[in-house]
């Protein structure tokens, strides 16, 4: 067996870009089968959380990764549908669920979902001691008094500290299901009926979601309860309310840009008119100032003139004396 893994070839459930590099992580040996997602894949591809494998050593050595109830310390250990995942130090939890296309995806819960996890029965068989054995579908096994209360195809919840049934969820008519593979992987509606088919071909399940009437493979849909359908709900509405309060505060933000770009506005038309005015002001200032000049140079003027007309009067006075005494000279003679 290689100990390689190719992106191309990896299983549809598993959560990687397929043509960015040739060779991912391969998962070790575990629980889900071939379905199983390494969790150094969970931390690095869904979450973010880490950039790489050394990373991821890192993170999980500290203690601050649990699976299930246990902590984890193989960055290699596969994760599947229904496990769950807890993050102690960041307060973060979380459940695997299908998403679109049938790749595991990351459902956020409380702490108080965290303390047990959903199995699906795919068999059962007695064992020694008059106990019957129920074998699940990540390929662990709880053991039970009495078996005619479970049927394959139903549904446990399992506690993650004793490994005791907390819940059952009977496989039939009625029932609220989701599927996990196919082209209806992560849909959730309530079952119609079981087809059964003669021959080797699989047996098919009709279910309701929504006013779609829907229908898979039988293998493809899971028995869950309608408070573990509603911890997603609950989930998606914490985020829907978290989307719309951020969206508040951008718009409580956006109107404050805009009451100061208004009284940006006003200071700068404040600042403007101002400036205006002290132009104006300038300016008839300096109107007065060559008015009172032109008003100066014009009483010089005047006074210019009334200097030469003086000047002249004088001057004639003068030529009119003498005139006056040549001819009293002449007459002398």
């Amino acid at each position: 067996m290689s100990n390689h893994q190719k992106r191309l070839s990896v299983p549809r459930a598993w959560p990687v870009e397929r043509k960015t590099e040739k060779y991912t992580v391969k998962a070790d040996a575990g629980p889900h089968g071939e379905d199983g997602v390494p969790l150094v894949i969970v931390l690095r591809d869904v979450l973010g959380y880490v950039d790489s494998l050394k990373e991821a050593r890192y993170a999980i050595d500290g203690g601050s990764v649990a699976v299930n109830g246990d902590v984890a310390d193989d960055p290699r250990r596969p994760i599947g549908m229904f496990d769950i995942l807890a993050f102690t130090e960041r307060g973060e939890y979380y459940r695997v669920f299908p998403g679109e296309g049938g790749r595991l995806a990351l459902t956020p819960i409380d702490e108080s979902s965290a303390g047990s996890k959903l199995g699906k029965v795919i068999g059962k068989r007695q064992v020694s001691g008059g106990r019957t054995q129920l074998n699940l579908h990540d390929g662990g096994n709880i053991l039970v008094e009495d078996d005619a209360d479970y049927g394959v195809g139903d549904s446990v919840v399992v506690d993650n500290e004793d490994g005791s049934v907390v819940a059952h969820f009977p496989y039939e008519e009625g029932c609220l299901v989701t599927a996990v593979r196919g082209s209806h992987a992560g849909e959730v509606g309530e079952m119609v009926r079981r087809d059964v088919t003669s021959g080797s071909d699989p047996n098919s399940v009709v279910f309701e979601s929504g006013d779609e009437r829907l229908e898979t493979v039988e293998e493809y849909v899971v028995v869950i309860d309608e408070q573990f359908a509603g911890d997603d709900a609950d989930a998606d509405e914490e985020s829907d309310d978290e989307d719309e309060t951020d969206d508040a505060a951008a718009e409580e933000e956006a109107d404050e840009d805009e009451t100061d770009d208004a009284a940006a506005e006003e200071e700068a038309d404040g600042t403007a008119e101002e400036s205006e005015e002290s132009d104006a002001d300038a300016a008839e200032s300096e109107e007065s100032e060559e008015s009172d000049a032109d008003a100066a140079e014009s009483e010089e003027s005047e006074e210019s003139d009334a200097a030469e007309s003086e000047e002249s009067a004088g001057d004639s006075d003068e030529a009119e004396e003498s005139d006056a005494d040549d001819e009293e000279v002449n007459d002398d003679e």
